[in-house]
């Protein structure tokens, strides 16, 4: 399993339920969260398969931004 990190514009839980259905239908995602109180707003994504790039097109899709770090 390896572990993800981004720098998201995520800023508060109604962001989050935007991303929250986004990121939840990626089917190999087998966990993630938001630190809201991280000024870098980090999103950590749990997956065997997926990559940065697949993560961050769901997040995009939600309307929101996600780099990679």
């Amino acid at each position: 399993m390896k572990k993800l990190s981004f720098k998201t514009n995520i800023q508060c839980g109604n962001c989050l339920s935007k991303v929250s259905p986004k990121l939840n239908e990626q089917a190999d995602i087998h966990s993630w969260s938001v630190d809201l109180q991280d000024p870098n707003r980090t999103l950590t994504v749990e997956t065997e398969t997926l990559d940065a790039e697949d993560i961050r097109k769901a997040v995009l899709k939600a309307g929101f931004i996600a780099t990679a770090v």
